[in-house]
């Protein structure tokens, strides 16, 4: 059992109510958000260790619901959207998104994504500082650091560092990279 909690912000309540069936069958603690500035209201106030975030909704859409939420959280954001263009995809990740997945989407590989995604997490927090020669880089903080001063990383390339760092000593192809990270 886990103890992770989920926001679930999807104007439809079809998808809402399988979604919440299917995360709590894992264990996930569920709370859901029938628009976006509900979601923004539950996001700002609790700390939610994912948010799956629907991006075409009434009063506010998801992602100005994300730009909002980005000011002052890091809380991952899983985008779930019928929005499948590149140019959609390219504005999600420039927000800060951690994935997009496009509707319609099967609940259990979104299931096994979320799961995979905390276990990556758990696996990195266990570990404690990674040291590299100069670099040191704190997973749980976020945090990298060469000869001791401190050196800003988007989000994504610090989940790229960190995929490097957990695949260290093998030959990496590209399409791994970008399956594992983006």
């Amino acid at each position: 059992m886990t103890n992770k909690k989920i926001l679930i912000v999807e104007d439809e309540k079809r998808i809402r109510d399988l979604l919440r069936d299917y995360l709590n069958k894992e264990g996930y603690n569920v709370t859901l958000a029938s628009h976006g500035e509900e979601g923004l209201d539950l996001a700002l106030k609790h700390d939610f260790d994912l948010v799956l975030l629907d991006v075409m909704m009434p009063f506010m859409d998801g992602l100005d619901m994300l730009k909002e939420l980005r000011k002052t959280k890091s809380t991952r954001v899983f985008f779930l959207t019928a929005k499948a263009m590149d140019e959609d995809l390219i504005d999600a990740y420039e927000i800060g998104a951690d994935d997009y997945i496009t509707k319609p989407f099967s609940p259990k590989i979104l299931v096994m994504k979320i799961n995979n995604l905390f276990q990556r997490l758990e696996d990195t927090n266990q570990k404690g500082d990674l040291t590299f020669g100069r670099l040191t880089i704190n997973p749980s903080s976020q945090r990298v650091f060469i000869d001791g001063s401190e050196i800003y990383l988007a989000k994504k390339e610090m989940e790229l560092l960190l995929y490097f760092t957990q695949n260290e000593d093998l030959v990496l192809l590209r399409d791994a990279m970008i399956t594992a990270v983006w």
